[in-house]
């Protein structure tokens, strides 16, 4: 064999062996089908695996997104509860907070129409103590309350009932209620009753009177009293209390506030 035949050989043998190393087919395997060999498929633990995937969630991640469910369910359903404690807290602390004023009435008004605690309802009161020949604190107290209930009128329409209650019974008549509440605001509501039942009436609004239990109508005397009026609301329970101190619009703001307030829990005014 002549010296090239053997180069060329060997030069075939060597690149065959490249060949095999390297993965890639020679030239006689592309010309011959029959020399390919079947690959068989992989069937180790990694096909395993992939097999029991099912879309993109797992049996792992399916239990992961159940339990982070349950999770905060169970937060929110928490955190519903502790709002909901934390407001009875605060409306109990309210009402534990609250001065026992307001109670029975059993009065008449200086229409001759009788009154008790239950006309009280329905509308915001402010109710003021005093008697009709009250020399200057009543009716400034009552130019007070007056105007107040002016500029709440504007506001929210006739929601809010000025009451006048004498603690005067010998001598503050039907007739001299109905004379005395005309000069103030003209839906200044006059209510007086005989001896027993206007002590009772201050019995229940803790306001302090003089009147004697036997003084007449023809007797010359002052009355010592309190001087608050107070504020209830459309349930005829206490709200707040105004002393001389309290300007117009203290009175108008503390007002607007509970109205407010009520409107956003009931939807109305009263």
């Amino acid at each position: 064999m002549s010296a090239s035949l053997v180069r060329a050989a060997r030069a075939g043998r060597i690149a065959t062996r490249t060949n095999l190393r390297s993965g890639a087919r020679t030239p006689a395997s592309w010309s011959h089908p029959r020399h390919y060999a079947s690959i068989p498929e992989h069937s180790g633990p990694s096909k395993q695996r992939d097999s029991s995937a099912v879309g993109v969630f797992t049996p792992t991640a399916a239990a992961l997104f159940i339990a982070t469910g349950a999770a905060l369910f169970a937060y929110f359903k928490y955190e519903k509860e502790r709002l909901a404690e934390q407001r009875r807290d605060e409306l109990a602390d309210k009402e534990v907070g609250r001065p026992n004023v307001g109670g029975p009435l059993s009065l008449t008004t200086h229409q001759g129409k009788p009154f008790t605690e239950q006309d009280l309802q329905g509308h915001w009161s402010l109710i003021y103590f005093g008697f009709t020949n009250c020399p200057d604190i009543c009716p400034d107290e009552l130019d007070k309350m007056s105007a107040a209930v002016d500029q709440l009128d504007k506001a929210y329409g006739p929601v809010v009932q000025p009451i006048f209650i004498s603690v005067d019974p010998a001598r503050d008549s039907q007739i001299q209620m109905e004379r005395y509440v005309t000069d103030f605001h003209p839906r200044l509501l006059g209510l007086f009753g005989d001896y027993a039942s206007t002590k009772e009436a201050c019995k229940s609004y803790r306001v302090y009177f003089s009147t004697p239990q036997t003084a007449k109508a023809t007797d010359d005397y002052l009355v010592d009293h309190s001087i608050f009026f107070y504020f209830m609301d459309p349930n005829g329970r206490f709200v707040d209390a105004f002393g001389k101190a309290s300007t117009v619009e203290d009175v108008v703001a503390r007002v607007q506030k509970e109205v407010t307030a009520w409107k956003a829990k009931t939807g109305s005014v009263v």
